[in-house]
């Protein structure tokens, strides 16, 4: 008889009116998957079945990373074109520099960011390479808690780069990030040639990538994760749920979990970064609540047939809400600290107690790539019909 992955008494510590609810909006809302919590918890249970070493988990992962590609429509991928980048308005920080930057993912449509870089100079291989995604808060990539994150990195010895999700920002709005429906396949595209862009500096050290962001930016995390291997660790926060595939075009809205070939959520996409090094940060307050007993012995199972269960971490936090805050900030720290070499001794004192005092905000302004100076290159396309034969036309 195969063990549950998960406490027997688990449905019955979900209240009665509570999954009513529950299955009343995942009935009625059919754009983006929201099931019962049970619901979910019980998909993970099937999805354990159909593996039971190494070699069955690998072709399901195979499986399923194929899927999310065609589903997507990222098949075959699009060429790898000259990124053509620009590096502008350094600005010298406590222990950091601050860069603006655009650079196209496809010719004429843009990806747009901030590069956060350590002030000691380094030589070949000398710093790790981070990627911050956003989610979808207002502010985007010049929020306050986005910056804090990577200035925070690159001092402890990364080059970071922030870049704003497809159509969000004063920056990049080629296409409608809402009503577009292929923002997944140009935000995934745009994560993988963030990449490409930090492996263009010779300091970076391939060996030691990192990717985090919260909610739609940990689903770009896990996303990438699955994607592509050049990403040796990566820290989804608040958002690998069982039963929530996320509200946005740019998470659900194509068909990648629920497929001819198989079914999936984002619990097991995420646990696809096995045997890579994995933090899940959850809360209490949003739909990563169960992760302790839930989404985290999923991922557990699938360490430990990849020969790494001590490579796959969780960090719960029951009385926090949604959200990138110091408490979700702190873990994923100490965890790149440990899995990319960085020093934490650039933030914290003699008793590794972390401190954030260094940091002073930037206006939006100041970190908006297109300005008076740098303007929005001409042929650059717009609206979804443009951005959308640009990239069929990479594709051929």
């Amino acid at each position: 008889m195969r063990r549950s992955l998960f406490p027997q008494n688990f449905f019955a510590l979900i209240p009665l009116c509570g999954l009513a609810l529950l299955i009343l909006s995942s009935r009625t809302s059919s754009a983006f998957p929201k099931i019962p919590e049970e619901e979910g918890a019980r998909n993970l249970e099937e999805y354990a079945k159909t593996y039971s070493n190494r070699e069955e988990w690998q072709a399901r992962a195979k499986k399923i990373r194929a899927g999310i590609l065609e589903g997507s429509g990222l098949n075959p991928l699009p060429r790898r074109t000259p990124l053509e980048s620009v590096i502008h308005s350094r600005k010298e920080m406590d222990g950091y520099s601050v860069e603006n930057v655009y650079f196209e993912s496809l010719p004429g449509f843009f990806v747009t960011g901030n590069l956060y870089r350590p002030l000691r100079k380094g030589s070949l291989n000398s710093f790790a390479g981070v990627l911050c995604p956003h989610g979808h808060s207002k502010e985007g990539r010049t929020a306050e808690y986005t910056q804090v994150r990577c200035a925070a990195l690159a001092r402890m010895g990364s080059i970071v780069f922030a870049y704003d999700m497809v159509g969000w920002n004063q920056d990049n709005r080629q296409t409608d990030h809402r009503k577009d429906k292929n923002v997944f396949a140009f935000q995934t595209w745009n994560s993988m040639r963030a990449l490409d862009f930090l492996l263009s500096f010779r300091e970076v050290d391939p060996r030691r990538i990192g990717v985090t962001g919260e909610s739609g930016g940990g689903t770009q995390t896990f996303m990438l994760t699955a994607l592509d291997d050049r990403v040796r660790v990566a820290a989804p926060v608040v958002m690998a749920s069982a039963h929530f595939y996320g509200g946005c075009n740019c998470e659900s809205g194509v068909p990648i979990h629920n497929r001819k070939e198989y079914q999936t959520n984002n619990a097991e996409i995420a646990a696809m970064a096995a045997p890579r090094p994995l933090l899940l940060v959850s809360v209490g307050g949003d739909w990563t609540k169960n992760t302790p007993k839930v989404e985290f012995p999923y991922a557990q199972r699938v360490y430990s047939i990849m020969g790494a269960p001590g490579n796959v971490q969780n960090h719960h936090l029951p009385e926090d809400k949604h959200g990138y805050e110091f408490s979700k900030r702190q873990p994923v720290y100490r965890f790149f600290a440990q899995h990319l070499k960085l020093r934490l001794s650039r933030i914290s004192d003699d008793e590794e107690k972390i401190s954030e005092d260094f940091f002073k905000p930037l206006k939006a302004e100041e970190l908006f790539a297109f300005n008076d100076s740098y303007p929005r290159p001409n042929h650059a396309v717009q609206g979804a019909e443009a951005c959308l034969a640009a990239l069929r036309k990479a594709q051929k």
